[in-house]
């Protein structure tokens, strides 16, 4: 069983683009969504997702915060492709840009499409309490607002969202 650790930050100033290190183009849904789980009914969400020539089915436990059950596969491009066909909400699209700083490799997700805006930064840890060097671009932690996460995207973009929502301090 494998495990992600991971923080989540919204990205608020600049450098971060200049530093990385590669980009990958993204285009991922899910055979789920995020109501099903609200309810309970599903404890996990189901991710199809095609990064340049590669493509992973991906499953996550639904529990927010900083740990959780993960599990990915690699699928052939052309399955991942009628996969997308058969996802629930919209389609989440990104820019993915690697950025190191202070000995972690920062993920740095530019959303495009209906969630054109939100510039969303993620570090993966060994552990829940471990400790990072904040680089100087990072805003506010998301990690615990389940609206931020990708499943919830594909169902209610940030296009969607009021300017109190936009708020990280806003906590529905």
């Amino acid at each position: 069983m494998g495990i992600e650790i991971e923080r989540k930050f919204l990205v608020s100033g600049e450098g971060w683009r200049a530093a990385a290190e590669r980009v990958q183009t993204m285009a991922q849904g899910y055979l789920n969504d995020a109501g099903a789980i609200e309810r309970g009914s599903q404890r996990a969400s189901v991710r199809v997702r095609i990064e340049g020539p590669a493509a992973f089915l991906n499953i996550k436990s639904a529990e927010p915060g900083r740990s959780r059950q993960e599990f990915e596969y690699p699928v052939p491009v052309q399955d991942a492709q009628q996969l997308l066909a058969l996802c629930v909400g919209g389609r989440i699209q990104k820019h993915r840009h690697y950025v190191r700083h202070a000995g972690h490799l920062w993920e740095v997700d530019e959303f495009g499409g209906d969630n054109t805006g939100l510039v969303v930064a993620e570090i993966e840890l060994e552990s829940v309490d471990e400790a990072f060097a904040h680089p100087p671009w990072l805003g506010a932690e998301v990690t615990d607002l389940p609206r931020y996460y990708n499943l919830a995207l594909a169902t209610r973009p940030y296009a969607q969202w009021s300017h109190d929502e936009r708020d990280p301090a806003a906590r529905r």
